[in-house]
């Protein structure tokens, strides 16, 4: 059986940390601690957790901490947690399963990450993330921000996932801090490129964004599941703007890089709600109900964009086509998915009324 040290970097993190050591700690044979300068009880309750505790200077870099976290464990394998990570308990049955399986063949493993949730818990945005390396395979985190490890060759894709549940944001302008002084020392690569547009963009500096993203789709070197989210990325930049026929254009690029997926099929339907094309829309929405989960191509994946949203959808564009049976036959499939959620119940007693009236 495998050995896992846990490496973590943190930074005042005691409202959550206790929360992510307890879920995990039973898998994990050591657990470290790199502090990069809190002022409040983390280190207190890291060391309750028996956590190796090592101090490292904050400089803008979060792959030169996780790397220094990394040189400091001493197990066959690291897995890395962030503080506001949370491994489910059924996941956890799934991780301590995997060391009696794992072995030196491997020199990563995938998991999902599930980032978003619904009002009742379930999953809704997810993406795959290096999760858990050989350390004697010496993989080295990139990147000062949004920090990855290449992915391996000898890697295995695992159906472990970790959850993320963000208490606060401490500092929401430190990630657009680190690439803006990337890009003053000329030093912002392709993919750091990609994620200073959605900053700008989340930061609602929208022209800025779509600069940045314009740039980075004419790189050759960009990851195609990056340019899809792009895509996306600049449809909603312009519908801010409130240009819809670029809103228009940058979905239909998407098609350039993949087949189609189920955001960019929702994002078409409602843009076509919008213009009341129901019959346009409908296209839209019902293929995006045939399309599989992209789980393992590897991007951002927005799981209610292959059922429940584009069920809601078609629901909708019946509704405004006076189609009730078919409406309510749509808001159903959606109800089959999420069968508490307000929406589908509104809808369900909503359509109710109209089918009582016709018949």
């Amino acid at each position: 059986m495998i050995t896992i040290s846990l490496c973590m970097i943190v930074k005042n993190e005691e409202d959550v940390l206790d929360r992510c050591l307890s879920s995990v700690e039973k898998a994990v044979e050591e657990i470290v601690i790199v502090d990069t300068g809190s002022v409040d009880r983390t280190r207190v309750i890291a060391a309750r957790h028996h956590a190796r505790l090592f101090d490292f200077p904050w400089t803008d870099d979060f792959a030169a901490a996780r790397n220094f976290s990394f040189d400091q464990a001493t197990q066959d394998f690291i897995l890395w947690l962030d503080a506001d990570d949370v491994v489910p308990p059924d996941q956890l049955e799934k991780l301590l399963a995997l060391k009696h399986t794992l072995n030196d063949q491997c020199d990563m493993v995938i998991m999902q990450y599930r980032t978003g949730f619904d009002w009742a818990g379930r999953p809704t945005f997810c993406f795959p993330r290096e999760r858990l390396i050989r350390r004697a395979a010496h993989l080295r985190w990139q990147g000062a921000v949004h920090e990855t490890i290449p992915f391996s060759s000898r890697r295995i894709i695992s159906d472990i996932a970790i959850e993320h549940h963000k208490l606060h944001c401490a500092d929401p302008q430190r990630n657009l801090r680190i690439l803006e002084k990337l890009k003053s020392k000329g030093s912002l690569d392709c993919r750091q490129r990609y994620y200073y547009a959605r900053e700008l963009a989340d930061h609602q500096s929208y022209e800025a964004a779509l600069k940045e993203y314009e740039i980075f789709l004419n790189d050759p070197v960009g990851w195609k599941e990056n340019k899809i989210d792009a895509c996306l990325g600049m449809a909603r930049c312009w519908q801010a703007l409130k240009d819809r026929e670029k809103v228009f254009s940058s979905l239909i690029h998407a098609f350039r890089y993949a087949p189609a997926r189920g955001e960019i099929c929702c994002e078409l339907g409602y843009y076509f709600y919008v213009e009341k094309n129901w019959e346009c829309a409908v296209f839209w929405y019902r293929l995006a109900t045939t399309l599989p989960i992209p789980l393992n191509q590897g991007g951002f994946v927005n799981l209610d964009c292959y059922g429940y949203i584009p069920w809601i959808g078609l629901c909708c564009c019946y509704d405004q086509m006076r189609q009730w049976d078919q409406a309510w036959q749509a808001n159903e499939k959606a109800g089959s998915l999420k069968p508490q959620d307000p929406s589908y119940l509104h809808n369900r007693a909503y359509l109710k009324s109209k089918l009582d009236l016709k018949n």
